[in-house]
């Protein structure tokens, strides 16, 4: 077995594998820690800031221990990403016989029983629809793995993923008829037999329920788990153990509902009638919550006196169902999968009402036509530690930021871990030399009123210099909209905006367009990787803090406030640097690459809460000064 030297090293195997490789200390020294951290049964939290290289970092330590080893991404495109570029790599590296899987959640996958059903009713279908469908069906019969990312037609919300992929609620499992061929569970065996298996966040929150639900399993036992974008997990672990009911689960199963008596009775003469009345109050309860799109604090909602009248009204029709279901649900499986799913809608909603418990918060999210009921619990430390650790695994948590000025309190009191290994690798890159840090004094405060009118001069005053080549990154999707409104009349350089495109789609078109400039937020904010001159400037808004009109943030504040801990400073503030640190992380991706990042906030300055925020971030030079900008690129050009 070859050492971690002979691979990492400046003579290691590595050089031959990897065109342009260039020994990295802090990768090699990642490599050499987390291969001693799992060959002991240790824990480990990394940070490894961005150039480590640290995919590979990873997964040859965790491999040349002949463990099994789950590897979880933060997002599926990074799942891809390193099953089609790093995986070979390291498989080659390694020379051994290791057999790997990729698994994602179900609706990724192609469901036959669906497909079928969406083809025996497309009276409800537009054109486009039943288009799409027949694509499908002639990809289906070729498809090994039901990968519907294999479809370049199945873009973000596409109308008819939800036709022909199933939730956990309307899976029939071993019932049915499609089940030996069934692309979701061909792939939970293959992982099952694989020694390293690669899935993401989403998946194994979802797994670490069902574990503890006492449901079953999505993926297999493993020796060792790697979180990578480990940051992501305390955010999404909130989301995965909170209990969540939408109108949309509401309308599809009325919907299953018809089919399933359709398919399997035909005869029962009260249910149509049931069903419209259950919609159509289903619709009513969403006219309560308001037009736009929310979030809302329950109790504060039912105060208001509408609800405890319309919801008990509800609730009675739904008996209805259930008193028709239950006798009917012996009729075949479909309706008993509808008979089960409506005493479970059932029963969380006659609770959800009730008196909140202190550690649960209850909260409404209004989005678009639906509605969402969520029971969130305020601190999930223990509940995360609890499910972890029935996987008995050596577990690795990695990103480029999870420390807050050297400190990893933050995080790890978030996911309690205590008794951890804890290291720190520094970025390869040179950001004295590479970079500039751009923060205007002479703007308003965002709280201040012009604030909005100057960051959008001072931006286009910076594109000029820069020639495009930007990132702006925004805290809302009101001011991401309303400075596209702005700048879309502006500016002479190609513009692309989220929400008008697919990520993807808008992340490729950027670095082919010469100039180009995206405004993003949120998941532009991290995951984006950009070489070279397409992306030279990075121009944030403002700090982003979240917005404190979140219900399950009020409520974690509060609970922090009454443990006696100042929420600000120990919660939001901490939270706040690592986002920005991802945001400033977007600009320099490569040893080569040069550029300004603008934070045009000078609360970073003017706060002492802001220059804790400023030190958490890479050691590049700061100018105050709009002409040094100007300088800065002139000499770029030059070079």
């Amino acid at each position: 077995m070859k050492s971690v030297s002979d691979i990492f090293s400046e003579q290691g195997m590595l050089v031959d594998l990897i065109d342009d490789f260039k020994h990295r200390p802090e990768q090699e020294v990642m490599a050499q820690t987390i291969y001693d951290t799992v060959i002991k049964g240790n824990d480990l939290v990394c940070e490894a800031g961005t150039g480590t290289g640290k995919t590979i970092g990873y997964l040859i330590p965790a491999l040349m221990t002949g463990q099994k080893t789950i590897v979880s991404t933060g997002t599926k495109h990074l799942q891809d990403q390193l099953n089609q570029k790093d995986l070979p790599v390291v498989l080659d590296a390694l020379k051994l016989p290791i057999t790997t899987a990729v698994l994602k959640g179900r609706s990724n996958y192609l469901c036959l029983e669906r497909m079928e059903a969406a083809l025996n009713d497309t009276k409800d279908l537009s054109f486009r629809q039943i288009t799409d469908l027949q694509e499908i069906v002639n990809w289906s019969s070729s498809t090994a793995s039901g990968d519907i990312n294999e479809l370049d037609m199945i873009q973000e919300n596409n109308s008819v993923q939800g036709l022909i992929t199933s939730t956990i609620d309307n899976c029939l499992g071993q019932n049915c008829p499609h089940f030996d061929n069934c692309h979701v569970f061909k792939n939970r065996k293959a992982a099952l037999e694989a020694d390293l298996v690669i899935t993401n966040h989403h998946l194994l929150l979802a797994d670490m329920t069902l574990r503890e639900t006492g449901f079953g399993e999505v993926l297999p036992l493993a020796d060792i788990i790697i979180f990578d974008e480990a940051h992501q997990l305390p955010g999404l672990a909130s989301t995965y153990f909170s209990q969540t009911l939408s109108s949309r689960q509401l309308l599809e199963l009325l919907s299953d509902t018809k089919i399933a008596n359709h398919k399997e009775a035909g005869d029962i003469q009260e249910l149509p009638s049931v069903l419209d009345h259950m919609e159509k109050a289903i619709r009513d309860i969403r006219l309560i919550f308001g037009g736009k799109d929310r979030r809302l604090i329950w109790q504060d909602i039912w105060n208001d006196g509408v609800l405890p009248v319309e919801l008990p009204r509800f609730l009675e029709i739904f008996q209805s169902l259930l008193d028709i279901l239950e006798p009917a649900s012996e009729r075949g499986n479909l309706l008993d999968n509808c008979y089960q799913r409506s005493r479970q809608h059932y029963d969380f909603i006659e609770t959800f009402s009730e008196k909140q418990r202190e550690e649960q918060i209850r909260w409404v999210e209004v989005k678009g036509h639906h509605f969402y009921l969520n029971q969130t619990p305020v601190n999930i430390a223990e509940s995360f530690q609890q499910r972890l650790s029935t996987y008995h695994a050596s577990t690795i948590f990695t990103s480029a930021s999870l420390a807050v000025n050297d400190d990893f309190s933050h995080f790890s009191q978030q996911l309690g871990l205590a008794d951890v290994k804890q290291c720190i690798l520094e970025s390869p890159f040179d950001f004295q030399k590479q970079t500039t840090l751009y923060i205007p004094l002479d703007l308003p405060e965002p709280a201040q009123s012009g604030f909005f009118d100057s960051f959008i001069q001072r931006a286009i005053d910076l594109l000029a210099f820069s020639d495009g080549h930007a990132f702006i990154l925004f805290t809302s999707h009101q001011s991401l909209n309303k400075a596209s409104d702005i700048l879309g009349n502006k500016l002479e350089y190609p513009l692309f905006v989220q929400g008008k495109a697919p990520r993807s789609e808008l992340l490729n078109k950027f670095r082919q367009t010469k100039h180009a400039v995206l405004l993003g937020t949120n998941s532009f904010w991290e995951g984006v990787d950009v070489k070279g001159e397409a992306l030279s400037l990075v121009i944030i808004e403002k700090l982003p803090f979240a917005s404190p009109d979140d219900p399950v943030l009020q409520a974690r504040l509060n609970y922090l406030s009454k443990k006696g801990i100042n929420p600000f400073m120990e919660y939001q503030v901490p939270q706040a640097t690592i986002i920005l640190k991802q945001g400033v992380g977007r600009l320099i991706r490569d040893v080569a690459d040069r550029g300004v990042c603008a934070i045009c906030d000078k609360r970073i300055i003017s706060k002492a809460y802001g220059k804790r925020i400023l030190s958490g971030l890479p050691d590049m030079p700061i100018s105050h000064e709009i002409k040094d900008i100007e300088k800065f690129f002139g000499n770029v050009i030059a070079n």
